[in-house]
C-alpha cells in the first residue's frame, strides 16, 4: 500500500435544485464578472443556458458569454477565451457542459495570469502558479473534470493531445442535476459509462495490492456504471440511472480510487494519440484500446485480473486456473462495451484498419520519439506500443 494524500475540495451540489444556487455559489466564491463557457447550442435549446445566466445577473454579477468548445476542446478556443478575459477583466469561469468544456475553461483559468504561452503547461515547460477560479454545472456526465486536478487540451497545428495535472485544476465548485443528462444520445451515454471505467481502471490495475478497501470501492463503481449504463440506454429519463452514473464519474477521477495505489493511465495516453490524430471520441476510442492492451499485459500480472474477472465482472471459474479468469474477465468486459454499442477495435472505431505507417507514427507520437515510457502496471516502451495499436489493428 501506498502513502498517499487524498484532496478533493470541490463543493458539490447534486440534485435538480442545485441549478437555483448558480448565482450564490460564484458569488460565495469570489466572483463578480463571470465568463459562462459552454459548447454547441444544446444548452441554449434545453433552457439551461437562459436559466445560469437569469441566475447569475439576479445576484448583481456582470456575464459575459464564449460558446463553441467542441470534443477534444482546442487551443485556439482557450486562447480566445484568454484574450476575452483578459479584456474584460473577468475574475470568475463557468463552465456549463461537459468535460470539453470543463477542460477549456480550466487552461483559460491557467492562462490568464501567465505572461508565457498557455501550451507551455502541457508542454512541460512550465507549471502553475496561480489560476482564476471555476466553477462547473455538468450536463454530460463522464470526465469526471468537475472534481479532478487534470485537463486535455488539443494543440491544432500539429494535432497534439495533451493533459496537465495541478491543484490549481480542482473546481470550487460542481453543480450536477442528472435530469441535464436525459436527452443526450446513446453514443455519448455509452462512450461516458465507458470513460468513468476507465478513469476507474487505470487505478485499479495497480503493482500495489493489499488496499482492499480501496479495490471493493472500485469494483462496485463498475458494476453499477455496467447497470445503470446500460438502464439509461434502455430508459433515458430514469432519473436514478442517471444519478449514479453522473456521480460515478465524478468519483472515479477524483482521486478516491487511488488511495494506496499507484495509476497506470497507459490506455489514457495511448487514446489520446488516437483522438489527437483522428479526433474520435474519447469513450471509444478507450473501449478500441482497452481489450489489445489488457491481453498484451495480463500474463504478467494474473491475480490481479483474475480479481478483477471475479469481483468487478462476476465472473465465475476456478480459482485454480488463474490464467482462465483473467481472460474471461477481459473478454467480459469487451462483450460489455459491444452491449453499449463502443467499438473494440479500429475497424469498429474508425471504419477501416490503421496502415502500417500511422501504428508507427500514433507510438512515435505517444513515446516522444522514444525518449519516454508509459504505465506502471507493466511500463511500456515504444516497441510495445506498437504492439497494441498493431493488436488492436482488427
Amino acid at each position: 500500500m501506498k502513502s498517499f494524500v487524498y484532496y478533493t475540495p470541490t463543493e458539490v451540489v447534486f440534485g435538480p435544485e442545485g441549478e437555483e444556487q448558480v448565482g450564490a455559489l460564484v458569488c460565495k466564491h469570489g466572483g463578480s464578472r463571470v465568463l459562462v463557457h459552454f459548447g454547441g447550442q444544446s444548452a441554449v435549446r434545453s433552457g439551461l443556458m437562459e436559466k445560469v445566466c437569469k441566475q447569475l445577473e439576479a445576484v448583481g454579477l456582470k456575464v459575459w458569454m464564449l460558446g463553441g468548445v467542441v470534443p477534444n476542446p482546442r487551443l485556439s478556443m482557450v486562447r480566445e477565451g484568454i484574450e476575452l478575459v483578459r479584456r474584460e477583466g473577468i475574475d470568475f469561469l463557468l463552465a456549463v457542459g461537459g468535460g470539453s468544456v470543463i477542460d477549456s475553461c480550466k487552461a483559460i483559468a491557467y492562462g490568464v495570469p501567465y505572461e508565457g504561452d498557455v501550451w507551455d503547461f502541457f508542454a512541460g515547460k512550465a507549471q502553475v502558479e496561480k489560476a482564476l477560479p471555476v466553477g462547473v454545472v455538468l450536463t454530460l456526465p463522464a470526465s469526471g473534470s468537475e472534481m479532478s486536478d487534470s485537463c486535455v487540451i488539443t494543440r491544432e497545428e500539429n494535432q497534439d493531445k495533451r493533459g496537465y495535472s495541478t491543484p490549481f485544476g480542482r473546481c470550487r465548485f460542481a453543480v450536477m442535476n442528472p435530469e441535464r443528462s436525459f436527452t443526450l444520445p446513446a453514443y455519448q451515454t455509452a462512450a461516458g459509462v465507458t470513460d468513468i471505467m476507465m478513469h476507474t481502471l487505470e487505478r485499479y490495475f495497480s503493482r500495489e495490492d493489499d488496499m482492499d478497501l480501496t479495490d471493493g470501492i472500485a469494483e462496485a463503481l463498475l458494476r453499477s456504471m455496467m447497470k445503470n449504463g446500460l438502464l439509461a440506454l434502455e430508459h433515458p429519463q430514469d432519473y436514478r440511472a442517471r444519478a449514479q452514473i453522473m456521480w460515478g464519474g465524478s468519483l472515479s477521477h477524483n482521486g478516491l480510487t487511488e488511495c494506496g495505489l499507484q495509476r497506470d493511465w497507459s490506455c489514457h495516453k495511448m487514446e489520446h494519440e488516437l483522438s489527437g490524430l483522428f479526433d474520435v471520441t474519447h469513450g471509444a476510442g478507450l473501449a478500441a484500446i482497452w481489450p489489445s492492451w489488457a491481453r498484451y499485459v495480463y500474463k504478467d500480472h494474473l491475480s490481479r485480473f483474475a480479481q478483477f474477472a471475479v469481483n468487478g465482472m462476476w465472473v465465475e471459474a476456478a480459482a485454480s486456473d488463474l490464467e482462465a479468469v483473467a481472460l474471461k474477465g477481459i473478454e467480459a468486459l469487451e462483450a460489455f462495451f459491444r452491449k453499449m454499442g463502443m467499438p473494440v477495435c479500429m475497424t469498429e472505431l474508425l471504419g477501416r484498419k490503421l496502415t502500417d505507417s500511422e501504428i508507427k507514427e500514433l507510438a512515435q507520437r505517444c513515446s516522444r520519439d522514444g525518449s519516454i515510457t508509459i504505465g506502471s502496471l507493466t511500463v511500456l516502451h515504444r516497441e510495445d506500443m506498437e504492439n497494441i495499436y498493431a493488436a488492436a489493428n482488427r
